[in-house]
């Protein structure tokens, strides 16, 4: 039996017996075949609908499928027992030696163990982050930074060839508003009698961005310009004087701090697309003209919203994009009244540039206020790429960060929220990218910062990391009690397992086994947290084999006068913190040596 992955070769075997039972047996049936865990132990170690899947086709009882592929699966090597259950599933156990064998298997692939080959180098670009750069970062976008991130890891893992990219929406009002804030604070720095009630009656729209974080960005540009962008008086001198320069300085400046909070939460984007640019080459207008051409854009005029009464509507003709066409549930707009693209029309030229570079799939990680957002994207997608390229969308929802069972105070650097910086300032990086990976990203979370401080299972960074830390000791002091080059994870490879056969140390093995079937299932369904979920589970089986024992001295890992025993037990403990450092890698977290 192949070692490597248990779980894919008991399928293949399967679908062996399955192809013996029901020949010529149509492959999007066999398609369907899974192998998963046992829901109870006592009925075995994994469990297979092949039989249920297989019925209708075969115009055969699944409870007849499942009795024939028991007698064929009974004699399949690795295989201790066979047994029909339910309505047509069958159960079944593995001999010990099955699960041993993982171990060596582990041990001389280090952490590539759990590379997966579904991906078969799909091109896969991954758009996260992406704030506007019109402040530092937030904890919205810390969620959002880290579930891309890990995802793009996770994909990686699983066999894809990841692009990981941050669209720069640099075009627009809101940087124009910017741009008059940064000026507010270059008024200030070179000396300007004007008050801020003043200057704001003078600023389109208001003073929107006050926060302190301008305060050096207006510095900078009075050591630059001096006093050229303001009247004799330090007054406001004509935008068409100062705008583009200060916008460009601006967002370069707040570019430069996003990239280094992106740094210090161990994020590193390969792209970095700028709207601007996609407006400036006219790009939307290109891919306007191409769904035009396409027989995918009209002239009309859409029923009102739901919800809203006739007197707030006004009915006008506009140019529509047939979305309906592709799954959306109304047909959008992509020109405004007065004849200007909609921010639609700008993102469709964006994921039409990203279709043009060869990807065949996009995924967006986005606020959970971008839901109604996905549809019509799809759709666009779909259209563009005449159903070649997937589209999909992950949200993640709001994060409250409390302290001592409060609200924590707002930030008053950014003015009205916590930064991403006074988090990693709070707890760290691994802290906090463990800890937002612990609930599915569009589930609502409350980021509790004591007891992500807490040395307790309550906090699972610290159980998981605590648990590698404990196989890193064990393997320090075996390579003190025996000679150094015996107790690498290379020599372990090679030792006798015959003595690991209690259930606490089987029971490690079987979820060690785990890795590579969790792998390509939270990359198929893009979601990363369900490797916190794993990492976890495996810290609690290690744990509980540690305390096994401290009540059963057979069970200790170290034991002088057994050194075939305790040389097996060590190539488990050495195999176990593979599979942690394999997971910890895939959420972009750094495992520890010791616990201080």
């Amino acid at each position: 039996m192949n070692p490597t992955d248990l779980y894919a070769h008991l399928r293949q075997t399967v679908l062996d017996a399955l192809a013996a039972t029901i020949p010529d047996l149509p492959p999007q049936v066999a398609a369907r075949v899974e192998i998963s865990p046992a829901k109870d132990p006592a009925h075995g170690d994994m469990a297979t609908n092949a039989a249920m899947v297989s019925a209708k086709a075969a115009r055969q009882p699944p409870a007849k499928i499942a009795a024939a592929l028991v007698q064929h699966l009974k004699a399949a090597p690795g295989i201790a027992a066979a047994e029909a259950a339910g309505p047509g599933f069958v159960n079944l156990r593995l001999k010990p030696d099955a699960f041993r064998a993982l171990l060596p298997a582990i041990l001389t692939a280090g952490e590539s163990y759990g590379d997966g080959t579904t991906g078969a180098g799909t091109k896969i670009n991954i758009e996260y982050v992406s704030a506007n750069p019109t402040g530092p970062m937030h904890i919205g976008h810390c969620r959002g930074a880290v579930v891309g991130d890990a995802l793009a890891n996770l994909l990686a893992k699983a066999g894809y060839a990841v692009t990981k990219e941050y669209y720069i929406n640099d075009a627009g009002a809101q940087v124009t508003a910017l741009a008059w804030a940064a000026y507010w604070r270059y008024l200030q720095a070179i000396g300007s009698p004007m008050t801020e009630a003043e200057f704001s009656d003078e600023v389109p729209g208001g003073l929107q961005y006050r926060g302190e974080y301008l305060i050096d960005v207006g510095k900078a540009l009075a050591h630059k310009y001096q006093a050229s962008f303001a009247t004799p008086d330090l007054g406001i001198a004509s935008p068409e004087l100062w705008l583009d320069t200060v916008r460009d300085f601006t967002i370069d400046a707040m570019m430069a701090e996003i990239r280094e909070d992106l740094r210090l939460l161990g994020v590193r984007q390969d792209v970095f697309s700028s709207e601007r640019n996609l407006v400036a080459t006219g790009a939307a207008d290109a891919v306007i003209e191409k769904l035009h051409a396409d027989g995918l854009i009209y002239e009309g005029i859409l029923d009102p919203p739901k919800g809203k009464a006739p007197e707030d509507w006004e009915p006008r003709p506009q140019t529509l994009f047939r979305s309906t066409g592709f799954g959306d549930d109304v047909d959008r707009p992509l020109r405004k009244s007065d004849g200007s693209n909609t921010y639609f029309a700008n993102d469709i030229a964006y994921h039409a540039d990203k279709i043009a570079r060869g990807y065949d799939a996009l995924i967006d990680v986005l606020g959970a206020d971008h839901g109604g957002y996905v549809a019509r994207m799809r759709a666009a997608v779909r259209a563009l790429s005449q159903d070649a390229v997937r589209f999909d969308a992950v949200l993640c929802q709001i994060v409250h960060i409390v302290k001592g069972g409060e609200p924590v105070r707002m930030s008053k650097r950014a003015g009205s929220y916590v930064t991403l910086r006074d988090l990693l300032d709070e707890v760290g990086k691994d802290a906090v990218r463990f800890t937002m990976l612990t609930r599915k990203a569009d589930a609502q979370m409350e980021f509790d910062l004591d007891v992500v401080l807490a040395t307790t299972r309550d906090n699972p960074v610290f159980y998981v990391q605590y648990a590698h830390a404990r196989c890193r000791s064990v393997l320090r002091a075996a390579a003190e009690m025996f000679a150094a080059d015996t107790v690498t994870d290379q020599a372990l490879a090679g030792v006798p397992l015959d003595t690991l056969d209690s259930e606490p140390e089987l029971t490690v093995i079987r979820r060690l086994a785990l890795w590579p079937r969790t792998v390509e299932s939270a990359a198929s369904a893009r979601e990363p947290h369900r490797i916190a979920f794993f990492l976890y589970d495996l810290a609690s089986d290690f744990h509980m084999l540690w305390n096994r024992g401290k009540d059963d001295t057979t069970l200790r890992f170290l034991q002088a006068d057994q050194p075939v025993a305790t040389r097996a037990r060590l190539a488990l403990v050495a195999a176990t913190a593979v599979v942690i450092r394999s997971g910890l890698a895939v959420m972009g977290v750094q495992p520890v040596e010791e616990m201080r």
